[in-house]
């Protein structure tokens, strides 16, 4: 099983510790109307660090799961990944209903927009010859933003739909943004469960924030991984929390867990201060933050290594590895999500 990697495909057994939420760099839409572009030399040569950083600390692959429209590049992405030795795994698919799905995608219909995903992975993005090795998909508001009980917009079930036929087509699997405020995984499968998605290839991200048992239990007994990917981001949640709730799913068994920071490196376009409140009262959202102190205080509270190899090592591959498909345990029926037109 070969997974695209930035710079070609990878024994996924060749994975290694893998952060499974990370970016190189991001731009909000619109960024590449702003003159001020960002600094390829400079922003360049402080991501390679970092990621040599990482290496040093025994990780070997970052996925980097920006969709299309923020920012995405590939060819960064894969310059990076040569001139450090970290393995890079970017991703097809759009943003949510707040913050993207550009105008032409919202005038798509799901297969249009799952054409799009294919040809991305299977014969590369735009004219670089770099594919994608993983599907985005993103849903829910941004807090202190936008109106909280908005549910699930007909824009972003749209293109989940478009992800799942994506995967299905493809084998790749599919990372899922969601706000912890008002998260809405459990709605994710639902829609994924009509497309008849393999929920083996399904990680519902950001979960490490909501600190809602039920809500862990209800997305793992269906046969689905959560993501506690935004270790060191304190601004959103205290990383007390996200460890209280990661020993806790840990001592009941539950270890369908991958983990990171969903940390930026740089951004795109002139500095608009959007996050500088957050980045402030995180001093440790980085991608060393996971090696150097969430590993130790994982055993120190006595997690042993294989389970820890697990979250780090043998999740991700079983993530990526198509030829274990796994049947998807039978799921009760659920809720419809709420739909809204957007």
């Amino acid at each position: 099983m070969a997974i695209n990697s930035v710079l070609g495909p990878i024994k996924v057994e060749d994975l290694g510790a893998t952060l499974i939420h990370e970016h190189l760099g991001v731009g909000w839409p619109g960024w590449e109307l702003d003159h001020k572009d960002f600094d390829r030399k400079k922003d360049g040569v402080r991501v390679v660090k970092r990621l040599k950083e990482i290496r040093e600390l025994g990780i070997r692959s970052i996925v980097d799961p920006c969709p299309m429209e923020l920012g995405r590049d590939p060819v960064f992405a894969a310059e990076m990944s040569e001139s450090s030795g970290v393995q890079v795994v970017v991703a097809t698919g759009l943003y949510n209903d707040a913050l993207g799905i550009p105008m032409h995608f919202r005038l798509m219909d799901v297969d249009g927009i799952a054409e799009c995903y294919v040809k991305e992975i299977e014969d590369g993005i735009g004219s670089t010859g770099i594919k994608a090795g993983i599907i985005k998909t993103a849903s829910g508001g941004i807090h202190g933003v936008t109106p909280p009980g908005r549910g699930i917009m007909d824009t972003e079930i749209k293109c989940l739909r478009a992800a799942a036929r994506a995967s299905n087509a493809t084998g790749a699997p599919i990372l899922c943004h969601n706000d912890e405020f008002e998260p809405f995984g459990r709605e994710t499968l639902d829609v994924f469960d009509e497309e008849k998605v393999d929920f083996n290839k399904v990680l519902i991200g950001h979960a490490c924030g909501v600190g809602d048992m039920r809500y862990y239990f209800d997305i793992l007994e269906r046969g689905a991984w959560l993501g506690f990917d935004r270790f060191g981001i304190e601004a959103i949640c205290s990383d007390k929390m996200r460890l209280a709730c990661l020993l806790g799913l840990l001592s009941v068994g539950h270890d369908r867990i991958m983990m990171s920071h969903d940390s930026v490196e740089c951004w795109r376009g002139r500095d608009t201060g959007a996050l500088d409140g957050m980045i402030a009262a995180s001093p440790n959202w980085n991608m060393a933050h996971i090696s150097r102190n969430i590993l130790p205080a994982l055993r120190k509270a006595g997690v042993p290594t294989e389970i820890i190899d697990k979250l780090m090592v043998n999740n991700p591959r079983s993530y990526f590895d198509n030829s274990k498909s796994k049947a998807k345990p039978k799921a009760k029926a659920a809720a419809k999500p709420a739909r809204r037109k957007s």
